[in-house]
């Protein structure tokens, strides 16, 4: 501990009261003044909630905030109570390549599992999808926000469904489980890499260098761009992403103070749901390299799951299915991996083979430099770098 941590610690113990982070900026009345008369001037709890700078990342954080400040009024119900740290991550910065071939899901983690781990920040918030299967040590997820729709959102101009294509288009994607399923209904697709935030992506679309894109419902859906949406893909034609759609929340192990705000906010039908699609990718091995999709919901009080596995070119998709009592949630996804894996030899590694993801075609921003916000150093790419609120309608 630094000398000016050990002397807040013995001021906190002086005043018997809950901490306030040092280094942060001193509050002007707002957050003091929902202690009422209390007389330390150090008597308050601050968070410092961890996030990336996208502009979908950005209202998952303040919906964490807002959602904080409803359950600890008197303690996190001041503006600055809870404060937004944003934090650059390599995924958000090198977006001309697949994430498979950088990387994989850490790349979206890895600065904040620093930053929470180092004391920077309290909490880190994340799109559970994002968040690999395996925890740094010293930190657990003990929190799923309410989840959203978690399907996925067909974006064209040129078909209302992947069947209306033509032979031969070109669908700007650079996940294998999409790829995997695009192939499976139509083999003379292209897809290639097509990578950013949610905004960067569609701006992409408009400039006509792909005949479509497909993007999670729930990031649309928490922005107010439902408008994009050219049709909702069903799990027949497109099962999501393990966890998609779900909202997480990290914090380091044995933080008494974050396990007791992060702990009130956990919504258990999510959570029950996403630990059973979870549990299936690890028994799996998955990753970013892997076509791999899994839900699970509860329906009439059981959990039902569906999952699959595909190889990378479409040729061959494997299915499972599951329901059981919500307390069976990690063995039933557990079991449905280890079932998938079964059938192609115990190997699922070998039988993904490795995958390949095209080019993105040249744009407007084709070799340009990124913001590490998920757009680009350039006009209507470049994303705000302040940190605020985005404005988007509240999440229910």
């Amino acid at each position: 501990h630094s000398p000016i941590r050990e002397l807040a610690m013995l001021s906190i113990l002086s005043c018997g009261a809950s901490a306030y982070f040092v280094g942060a900026p001193l509050p002007q009345q707002t957050a003091a003044a929902k202690l009422g008369s209390r007389s330390c001037a150090i008597d308050m709890s601050i968070v410092k909630l961890g996030t990336r700078g996208s502009p979908l990342a950005l209202a998952q954080a303040y919906e964490t905030k807002r959602r904080l400040a409803e359950a600890f009024p008197d303690e996190l119900g001041a503006d600055d109570a809870v404060e937004i740290k944003v934090i650059k991550t390599t995924g958000d910065m090198v977006l001309d390549k697949a994430l498979k071939d950088v990387g994989g899901k850490g790349l979206f983690t890895k600065e904040l599992d620093v930053s929470l781990l180092n004391g920077d920040v309290d909490c880190c918030v994340h799109s559970m999808k994002d968040v690999p299967t395996w925890l740094v040590p010293g930190t657990i997820l003990p929190c799923n926000l309410p989840r959203e729709d978690t399907r996925d959102a067909w974006i064209s101009p040129s078909g209302k469904l992947p069947q209306e294509l033509p032979d031969g288009a070109v669908i700007g994607t650079a996940s294998l489980r999409r790829q995997a399923q695009l192939y499976a209904i139509n083999p003379t697709f292209k897809c290639v890499n097509f990578r950013g935030n949610v905004q960067t992506r569609l701006k992409k679309l408009e400039e006509g260098i792909v005949d479509a894109t497909m993007l999670a419902k729930a990031g649309l859906n928490r922005m107010n761009l439902e408008e994009h949406i050219t049709a909702v893909l069903e799990w027949d034609t497109c099962l999501p992403a393990v966890a998609q759609g779900a909202i997480g929340i990290q914090i380091r192990e044995k933080d008494e103070k974050m396990s007791r705000y992060i702990g009130a906010l956990n919504h258990e039908p999510t959570k029950v749901a996403v630990d059973c699609e979870r549990a299936f990718l690890a028994a799996l091995d998955g990753n970013c390299r892997t076509p791999i999709a899994g839900q699970a919901k509860i329906v009439d009080g059981e959990l039902r799951f569906e999952g699959l596995i595909a190889k990378v070119d479409g040729t061959t998709v494997l299915r499972t299915s599951r329901t059981g009592p919500l307390s069976d949630a990690a063995k039933m996804g557990t079991e449905a991996g280890e079932e998938l894996k079964a059938k192609v030899g115990g190997d699922a590694l070998a039988f993904f083979g490795e995958g390949e993801v095209l080019p993105e075609p040249k744009s407007s921003v084709t070799g340009v430099e990124t913001d590490g916000l998920g757009g680009y150093v350039k006009g209507e790419y470049a994303m705000d770098e302040s940190g605020k609120d985005p404005g988007f309608a509240k999440a229910q």
